[in-house]
């Protein structure tokens, strides 16, 4: 009996996504991946789906001396490999790195569509369970090769952004951020933690990522939306969005960045109405908080254009009701009318769907004088556009003031990731920072390998 029903299982499971991808015909791009990009993006009108556009490379992996194309000037090399769903680094003054192995939290919800969700991660490579885990890199003859490793920390929980401020090592797990005591050199971490905040954790956007202040008295959190566009109801997006009290914050707050006081342990909304930002740095001519946010699905292959931006205090950037400075999301119920007004438009477009994640500023990178001053973002890539936009690691320019130069377009850095059919990709970039120094390193959470990118 039981194998019958399992076999009838199987048949709605296999039914249900043949008619998946039979309704959610792929709604094509009109405009290029670059010209949804800059100050000033090309917008167009959208096109509402009741189903996305699915279109996931599928992942192969580096084999056969293969590697990532590096722009004119530069080299590539692995620094590290065979590791375990690499997302994020963080170097340590020392010139050590650390690398969080870790994926989303196991997902809550069954049925047919718990079923074709796991298809779609499986699908991209990203359904291996969380690793969990921080990994010290250790380069100890300076030839750009990690020699040394060791496991610095486990059992965390789905472990992403690490900071180092005094002796204390922070590391923002999905539900909580919580620190170490550390002292660089250390190769292991035996202390239990020390929970500073908790906050919501798991959802469509689990990592969370921290960043300290240039001065080291705060800290900065960033926590993802639970849905595209609080399709399961403002309340599981927290009692700002909700239009409750605020006194429950942080508790229950996403989409937005938090600012925290770790020896106190006060917690404020810095910024809020950020779908999904994911890397976070200061510029350092400026010494203003950067983030990049990954913006709404289901709008169409062209819109709207995920982005990169200045992040000040008290600043409202639109999500779920608005997007791009004001344009309003009419599948968003109740609509927001009165906050229209305060809608933060974002300062510069990374293109539609491309999924930044990591963000570094080029304060310390020694690649030459075309990559001196700027802004290095890895996009991880797009799972919802014909064609697939990102699979890669651009730079962009800034000015003298501190914002991106005026007319700039994201420039290609690393590529060679996603196939020239866009069938396949070897891997899918995330984290970006500078190692000792000055190369650029990105970790590949599907090749399982961290790049070095130096100049010749």
């Amino acid at each position: 009996m039981l194998k019958r029903i399992l076999i009838v299982l199987a048949l709605l499971v296999v039914l249900a996504i043949a008619g998946w991808f039979w309704i959610s015909q792929p709604d094509k791009a009109k405009l290029s991946e670059q010209a949804v990009t800059g100050r000033v993006p090309q917008l167009t009108v959208t096109r509402s789906q009741t189903f996305p556009t699915v279109g996931i490379a599928k992942p192969v992996g580096w084999t056969g001396g293969a590697k990532p194309i590096p722009a004119a000037g530069l080299q590539v090399a692995a620094f590290a490999d065979k590791l375990e769903h690499p997302r994020w680094l963080y170097r340590l003054p020392n010139g050590d790195v650390l690398v969080a192995e870790t994926n989303s939290p196991p997902r809550k919800g069954g049925g047919i569509t718990g079923k074709v969700m796991g298809l779609l991660l499986g699908q991209a490579g990203a359904d291996v369970p969380s690793p969990n885990r921080i990994t010290l890199l250790r380069d100890t003859n300076n030839d750009g090769v990690a020699d040394q490793r060791s496991t610095l920390i486990t059992g965390l929980n789905s472990p992403t952004g690490m900071a180092l401020v005094g002796n204390w090592l922070y590391v923002a797990n999905t539900d909580a951020l919580v620190r170490y005591p550390f002292t660089p050199g250390q190769t292991r971490v035996t202390a239990k933690p020390e929970k500073i905040i908790a906050y919501p954790g798991g959802g469509n956007h689990w990592a969370r990522n921290v960043v300290a202040a240039p001065d080291g008295k705060t800290l900065y959190v960033s926590i993802g939306s639970s849905s595209n566009i609080a399709e399961n109801g403002l309340d599981a997006e927290g009692t700002l969005y909700a239009g409750g009290p605020r006194a429950n914050f942080p508790k229950d707050g996403r989409a937005l960045i938090l600012q925290v006081w770790p020896d106190t342990k006060y917690t404020r909304v810095f910024a809020w109405g950020l779908r999904n930002p994911n890397g976070m740095a200061f510029e350092p001519k400026s010494g203003e908080l950067w983030t990049v946010v990954n913006e709404r699905d289901m709008l169409g292959s062209d819109m709207p254009p995920d982005y990169l931006t200045q992040v000040d205090f008290g600043t409202f950037y639109g999500w779920p009701w608005f997007y791009w400075g004001g344009y309003v999301d009419k599948r968003v119920s109740p609509g927001r009318p009165d906050l229209f007004e305060y809608v933060r438009r974002p300062d510069f477009a990374l293109g539609a769907h491309v999924a930044p994640l990591g963000l570094s500023f080029a304060s310390d990178a020694k690649l030459g004088g075309s990559w001196a001053n700027g802004a290095f973002v890895g996009l991880h890539g797009s799972w919802n556009r014909e064609p697939k936009s990102g699979y890669k690691v651009v730079y962009v320019p800034f000015a003298d003031n501190g914002f991106p130069v005026r007319d700039a377009k994201p420039v290609d850095l690393l590529t060679g990731f996603l196939s020239a059919d866009g069938k396949t990709t070897r891997g899918r970039p995330v984290g970006v920072i500078t190692d000792a120094s000055g190369a650029l390193l990105v970790s590949d959470d599907v090749g399982n390998v961290i790049w070095r990118v130096s100049a010749k």
